[in-house]
C-alpha cells in the first residue's frame, strides 16, 4: 500500500521534510517546486510509514486504500507524476535515500540579541513568518491587524465547504498565545497608527498585509448594481466584518463568472451546491439564508482562452465533477474547445474534460431545469449590459458578439494589492518594491506573501516565501542594520490602546473563538462566526454568548 496527496494540499512541503525515503516531489530544492499545482507521492518508493500524513496541516495525504469514490483518481494522478522516470541511481537501500550534503542557510551568532519584530498581517503569510521567527530565533513578536480577529486568508478566503484546507489554520493558532508574542488586533497601520510609529517600536516589521482588492475587467458597465467582485462574495459567505449581509442578490436564474481559475470555481460551487450540505459548515448565516432562498440555477464560467489554458487546478475541477446534483456542461461553440479535450494526453489539463457533456447552448431560452455549470472557454467579456443593474453580459462569440441573459457578473479575474500608508508602492504590480523582502529604501522594514511576490500561489507558498523575507531580515540584524526602537517593549501596547477602542489581544482572540464554537454547537455546525466588528469585539472583551435553550 502507498499513500496519496489529495484536493487539498497546501503545498508547504512540511511532508516532504519528514519523509525518510524522499518519495514526495517536487522538494522545495527543485526547480519545479511552487510551480506544480501540487506535491505528489511516488508509489513505486513510498514505504507506507505514515510520517507525511501525520505531519500534513491539512489532511491532504491518505493512504490509498482508505481513498473514498471521489478520491480514487488521486492514485491514478500521484502515479502519473513519477511516471516515466528513472530512479535515482544514488537510492541504494530500501528505507533510506541518499540524503545531499548539510546546507545551513542561516547562521546567527551564539550571542544573538532578542530582537522585537512586529508582523502586520495574521493570514497564512504572516504566520509563516511569525512561526519562523518563533521556532528558530529569541526575536519577540507583535502579531498586529486591522480586524478584531486573526486569520486573514484563511478566515475569510477559504470556501466554507474546505474544512480540510482550514486545518491550517490550527496550526498558526498555537502561536496566538506564545509567551514571546503580544497580540494588538483591531488597529489598523496607515489609520490607527503610522508606519513610522510602528517602527520606531520595534527593530523590524514584516508587513503581510496581501492583496485585498480586485483586478477591473475595465469593460463598460463594470460597476453596475449586480457587477460583483468575486472578492466580495467570498468575503460574503465568509462573514467578513466588512461586508453587509445583504451584498448579494441571488434572485436571477443566471449567474456569469468572468474568469476560471480557482476562485471562480470556488463561487460557482457555492452558487449552485445544496444549502443542506453547506449548512453543516461554517458558511455565514446570511448567506446560507439567501442561497436557501437563491434562483440561481446556472452558473456560466468564461475563459478568454481554452481549456489547455485554464487558470483552475485539477484538483479543483475533479471536486466539481463530483458535486452531488449538478451537471456540468462544456458550450461547444467554438470548435476549437472540442478539438482540445479530444486532443489532450493523460498529463494534460483539458483531459479532465472528457466526458463532460458538450453542446453548444442557445443562450435566448431560460437555464434548463436542474443545477448546472457551463464551461464557456474562447470568449470574454466585452460589455455589461443594464439601465439600473445587470439584466445582460455582452461576450465575443467568434469574431462577433452574443448577449447572455444574467442577473449577476461576479468578476473573478484575480486580486490585487493596495497601498500601505507610509510605505513605497508599484502601481503596475500591486506590490511594495524590495530585494529579498527588504523593502526599497526603507531599513528595518520588510514583506512577505501577496504583497510582496503578487497574487499568485496558494496558503502553501507563502511559507518559502516567509523563510527568504526572515532570513534577509535575520541578514540585516546580525549585520547590525536594523534601526534600535527609540521606545519601550510596553509602549506600543499603550500607544495601540490610546487610538483603537477595538484592540483585542490573544486572550480575546480565545474568546472569540469558544463563542464561536459555542454558536456552533448550538447549532449543529462547527463553528458560526461573528459577522460585524462590534460582536467580535463584545465576544472578545468576554460578554458571554448565551445559546438558545
Amino acid at each position: 500500500m502507498t499513500y496519496a496527496i489529495t484536493q487539498t494540499c497546501c503545498s508547504d512541503a512540511t511532508c516532504v521534510a519528514v519523509c525518510p525515503v524522499n518519495c514526495i516531489h517536487p522538494t522545495p530544492q527543485e526547480r519545479a517546486f511552487g510551480s506544480t499545482e501540487m506535491l505528489y507521492v511516488d508509489p513505486g518508493s513510498c514505504i507506507d510509514c505514515g510520517a507525511c500524513a501525520d505531519a500534513c496541516p491539512v489532511d491532504a495525504i491518505l493512504p490509498v486504500d482508505s481513498l473514498s469514490a471521489a478520491q480514487q483518481e488521486y492514485a491514478a494522478i500521484n502515479a502519473a507524476y513519477f511516471a516515466g522516470q528513472e530512479p535515482d541511481p544514488g537510492d541504494t537501500g530500501p528505507n533510506f535515500h541518499r540524503w545531499s550534503a548539510p546546507s545551513f542557510e542561516r547562521s546567527l551568532p551564539s550571542d544573538f540579541a532578542p530582537i522585537r519584530v512586529a508582523v502586520v498581517g495574521t493570514g497564512p503569510a504572516g504566520m509563516y513568518a511569525a512561526e519562523d521567527l518563533l521556532l528558530h530565533t529569541n526575536a519577540e513578536v507583535t502579531l498586529v491587524d486591522r480586524l478584531p480577529v486573526a486569520g486573514g486568508l484563511v478566515r475569510y478566503g477559504v470556501a466554507p465547504d474546505h474544512p480540510a484546507t482550514k486545518k491550517v489554520g490550527d496550526t498558526f493558532a498555537r502561536f496566538h498565545a506564545h509567551p514571546r508574542v503580544r497580540m494588538h488586533l483591531g488597529v489598523e497601520i496607515g489609520k490607527d497608527i503610522t508606519a513610522a510609529e510602528l517602527a520606531a517600536h520595534h527593530d523590524a516589521v514584516i508587513y503581510a498585509v496581501g492583496a485585498s482588492t480586485d483586478r477591473r475587467i475595465g469593460i463598460p458597465g463594470e460597476e453596475l448594481p449586480g457587477s460583483i467582485s468575486a472578492t466580495t462574495f467570498v468575503a460574503w459567505y465568509n462573514a467578513h466584518p466588512e461586508v453587509a449581509p445583504d451584498a448579494i442578490d441571488l434572485s436571477s436564474e443566471r449567474v456569469v463568472v468572468a474568469g476560471n481559475g480557482n476562485v471562480a470555481l470556488d463561487v460557482a460551487r457555492i452558487l449552485v451546491a445544496d444549502p443542506s450540505a453547506l449548512a453543516g459548515t461554517d458558511i455565514a448565516d446570511h448567506a446560507l439564508t439567501t442561497l436557501r432562498a437563491s434562483k440561481v440555477r446556472e452558473v456560466v464560467l468564461l475563459g478568454r482562452r481554452g481549456p489547455e489554458h485554464a487558470a483552475y487546478s485539477a484538483s479543483e475541477l475533479l471536486a466539481l465533477k463530483h458535486l452531488p446534483g449538478v451537471e456540468l456542461l462544456v458550450d461547444d461553440h467554438d470548435p476549437r474547445t472540442g478539438a482540445t479535450i479530444d486532443g489532450a494526453t493523460p498529463d494534460e489539463k483539458a483531459e479532465l474534460l472528457r466526458g463532460v457533456t458538450r453542446e453548444t447552448v442557445d443562450w435566448s431560452r431560460t437555464p434548463a431545469p436542474g443545477r448546472r455549470i457551463v464551461f464557456r472557454f474562447h470568449s470574454a467579456p466585452v460589455q455589461v449590459l443594464g439601465d439600473d443593474t445587470v439584466r445582460a453580459v455582452r461576450v465575443t462569440e467568434g469574431p462577433g458578439e452574443l448577449d447572455i441573459p444574467a442577473g449577476t457578473l461576479l468578476r473573478a479575474v484575480g486580486y490585487r494589492g493596495v497601498p500601505v500608508a507610509g510605505l513605497p508602492f508599484d502601481e503596475a504590480t500591486g506590490t511594495v518594491p524590495h530585494q529579498g523582502g527588504r523593502v526599497t529604501g526603507m531599513p528595518g522594514t520588510y514583506v512577505v506573501g501577496w504583497i510582496k511576490r503578487g497574487p499568485s500561489g496558494g496558503i502553501g507558498a507563502n511559507r518559502a516565501c516567509a523563510a527568504e523575507t526572515v532570513g534577509t531580515l535575520l541578514d540585516d540584524a546580525v549585520a547590525g542594520a536594523l534601526p534600535a526602537p527609540a521606545s519601550a517593549p510596553r509602549a506600543f501596547l499603550r500607544l495601540a490602546r490610546s487610538r483603537s477602542r477595538n484592540v483585542v489581544d490573544a486572550k480575546g482572540l480565545a474568546a472569540i473563538d469558544r463563542a464561536e464554537l459555542a454558536r456552533g454547537r448550538d447549532g449543529g455546525r462547527p463553528r458560526v462566526k461573528f459577522g460585524t466588528v462590534p460582536e467580535l469585539v463584545t465576544a472578545a472583551k468576554g460578554s458571554r454568548w448565551k445559546p438558545s435553550s
